[in-house]
This record gives structure tokens, C-alpha cells and sequence, in this order.
């Protein structure tokens, strides 16, 4: 990471022999030409830990809920490589969504990666939401912290006014309490849209890697491939096919790979990932949704 003399943060992507590309987690107006820019010496990383629970934050982990500052936590890093075949574990668990047709036709494990693709206002986030108050059920039922799923909303490009309304749909069902939100809403930078996925999945970890059991959502990955695409032409990287860069593939498959059930060796806790894509008109052989499918 990277800080400029305004005390704008951003993140060095394009590392050249004469040139430094970097992309900026704030407002562009406050940088001028001429400006000192100094490395702070480290990785991208959020808070994570029960702390977190009940609370909404940027892709950063900054609180934006009003709430003031976090408790306790520790910092995870947001870019870690995913866990190997060897500290894995088959999926064998439930994990139940709550929705009949779900639940008995393609059954979810904890620790397994199930898609929610299709067109808008299709009831893709419904799904979702649903999924998050029906642990408030099953949560209630369990008799150990093992037992107990933890929830993390990523929103990515969503309007503000769409993410009050969820922050308020789970806080008159009780839900928050052991949920998470991230929001990068449209009117975010796209390298805060970009980052907030990898941001999510990071808290999430936390509880796959002490013992515990999470899921997370991320509404939606289309967006933060726009995001990406973006960001990537401003940088002059090679287009490829529908103008994205070569690497989109990666951006998905690393975050995916991430979720994951854990062996009884390593702590034996899952994390389960519900991906959403929006089509364009049920076109799922596009580029972004063909890469996202297993």
C-alpha cells in the first residue's frame, strides 16, 4: 500500500521501470500533481473477529453504520492464497437455505460454492437474504459454537439506499447479530468495488480458521469485473475479449477457491460462498458467467 500527502490510501498495481501504476481507495480530487507518495510498508488487510458481528463497513473495514469505531479485532490480509487439497476436508455438512425447492433438489454443504445466476429483479438477492434469516433459526437450535453460521453480505455496486434497506430487513429480524455487511456501493470508487469481495472473504476466514463455520455472499461478481475492467484500461493493460483484461478468469477463481471445509487436523471449520451473477438477457454462455461456473 501506498500513501499520498493528502492521506489518500491506494494500492501499487502496475510496477514499471520508470512508472508506478496505482489505483485510489478515496477521492482523486485530493491528489495534485507533484505530490510525495510513500509506502507504508504493508499488505492490504481489514479487521476481522467477532467484533465484527452486527457491523457494516467499507471494502476497507472502516465502520460507515454510525456506530463508532470497532472493538477488539485482529487484521487479517485481504490477498492470501487459498487452503491445499491436503487441509481439506469432503463437504458433508448441511447447510440449510430455508427454501424447499433448494434445500431438497440441490442441497448446499458447508464449505461447497453454489452459484445464483440470472437476469435482474430475479429474486437472486431474495435468495440470498433468505438464506442469512433462516440461520437465525437454525443458530438458535445449535448447542455448540461449532454448530453456529456465522454471515457475511458482501454489496457490490449496489445503491445506498438498497443496502439500508437490507441493514434493516436483518436488524428487525434479529439477524444481525451474527452478520457482517461490506458495502462498495456504486457511488465507490471502483478499486473499493474491486477490493470489497476479497475484504469479505477475509473476515469469513477468521471463522473457517479458528473451528467455526461462515458463509458468505457476494451480490454481485459482475460488477466487480466491471470494476476490474475499469480499472485495468485506466491502467493501459491489454484488452481482451468483451474489454476485459486477460487475468479476469483469476480475479474469480482465487476468491471461490477461498471457500472451502476445512480437515478435523486443521480445525475442521467451512466456508460456504453463494456467489450472485446477473445476466443479460439469460444469456449464461457470456464471458464473466462461464468463468464463474464450476
Amino acid at each position: 500500500m501506498v500513501e499520498f500527502a493528502s492521506g489518500v490510501k491506494g494500492i501499487a498495481f502496475n510496477l514499471e521501470n520508470d512508472n508506478v501504476g496505482i489505483v485510489v481507495f478515496g477521492s482523486d480530487t485530493a491528489i495534485k500533481e507533484g505530490d510525495l507518495v510513500k509506502r507504508t510498508g504493508s499488505i492490504v488487510d481489514v479487521p476481522a473477529g467477532k467484533a465484527m458481528l452486527g457491523r457494516v463497513v467499507d471494502a476497507l473495514g472502516v465502520p460507515i453504520d454510525g456506530r463508532g469505531a470497532l472493538s477488539d479485532h485482529e487484521r487479517r490480509r485481504v490477498e492470501v492464497k487459498a487452503p491445499g487439497i491436503i487441509e481439506r476436508k469432503s463437504v458433508h455438512e448441511p447447510m440449510q437455505t430455508g427454501l424447499k425447492a433448494v434445500d431438497s433438489l440441490v442441497p448446499i454443504g458447508r464449505g461447497q460454492r453454489e452459484l445464483i445466476i440470472g437476469d435482474r429483479q430475479t429474486g437472486k438477492t431474495a435468495i440470498a437474504i433468505d438464506t442469512i434469516l433462516n440461520q437465525k433459526q437454525m443458530n438458535s437450535r445449535s448447542t455448540s459454537e461449532s454448530e453456529t453460521l456465522y454471515c457475511v453480505y458482501v454489496a457490490i455496486g449496489q445503491k445506498r439506499s438498497t443496502v439500508a434497506q437490507l441493514v434493516q430487513i436483518l436488524s428487525e429480524a434479529n439477524a444481525l447479530e451474527y452478520s457482517i455487511l461490506v458495502a462498495a456501493t456504486a457511488s465507490d470508487p471502483a478499486p473499493l468495488q474491486f477490493l470489497a469481495p476479497y475484504s469479505g472473504c477475509a473476515m469469513g476466514e477468521y471463522f473457517r480458521d479458528n473451528g467455526m463455520h461462515a458463509l458468505i455472499i457476494y451480490d454481485d461478481l459482475s460488477k466487480q469485473a466491471v470494476a476490474y475492467r475499469q480499472m485495468s484500461l485506466l491502467l493501459r493493460r491489454p484488452p481482451g475479449r468483451e474489454a476485459f483484461p486477460g487475468d479476469v478468469f483469476y480475479l474469480h477463481s482465487r476468491l471461490l477457491e477461498r471457500a472451502a471445509k476445512r480437515s478435523d487436523q486443521t480445525g475442521a471449520g467451512s466456508l460456504t460462498a453463494l456467489p450472485v451473477i446477473e445476466t443479460q438477457a439469460g444469456d449464461v454462455s457470456a464471458y464473466i458467467p462461464t468463468n464463474v461456473i464450476p
